[in-house]
């Protein structure tokens, strides 16, 4: 599979960055610093985002580290079942201004963001992972997880080569901003 998204026609999935869910993440720390930059380049170039929260009741909110770097008017759906597109206002949402792409990060690798990567294959959707973005309590899990998402047809890459490649070029308008972003 080979394709290159477009800000037009593209959206960045937020899986479950949840106050009780993040410390019990391994090694989470860089993939924090991974969703940062991709909340902050959706920032810059105007990219869609769409937060989940898994059980917030019981799991709490999205972390205000990362809720503060969600553009203006960013949905954050709460959900209970594992992948994004269990939930009717997730799939609502999805599609509004019919994308192409989506591309995902959070937690954990293993259980909500592999359903909802191989739930986007299915509808069809082209889907990238930012490998660099996810996060699992166990690391073999994390690692597994990615491997069968990009075994599925995911594309798998590095949150800075998605911010590149929805640039396109350096004459974009965004360029200044997000090669700040990425030092």
């Amino acid at each position: 599979m080979s394709f290159i998204p477009q800000c037009g026609s593209s959206k960045l999935i937020l899986i479950d960055v949840q106050e009780k869910l993040v410390p019990a993440m391994n090694g989470f720390e860089t993939a924090a610093e991974k969703i940062r930059l991709l909340l902050a380049g959706a920032g810059e170039l105007s990219l869609p985002v769409i937060a989940t929260e898994q059980y917030p009741r019981g799991l709490g909110a999205t972390r205000p580290e990362f809720a503060e770097l969600l553009p203006e008017g960013t949905p954050v759906i709460a959900k209970t079942g594992f992948s994004v597109f269990e939930e009717p206002l997730f799939v609502d949402e999805v599609r509004q201004g019919t994308p192409e792409t989506l591309i995902f990060c959070g937690i954990e690798s293993h259980v909500c963001v592999f359903q909802s990567v191989m739930d986007s294959l299915a509808a069809g959707y082209n889907t990238i992972l930012a490998g660099d973005a996810v996060a699992s309590r166990k690391t073999a899990d994390r690692d597994l997880a990615i491997a069968q998402m990009q075994a599925a047809g995911a594309m798998v890459v590095s949150s800075e080569a998605i911010l590149f490649m929805l640039l396109r070029d350096a004459s974009h308008p965004a360029f200044k901003a997000v090669s700040k972003l990425v030092r």
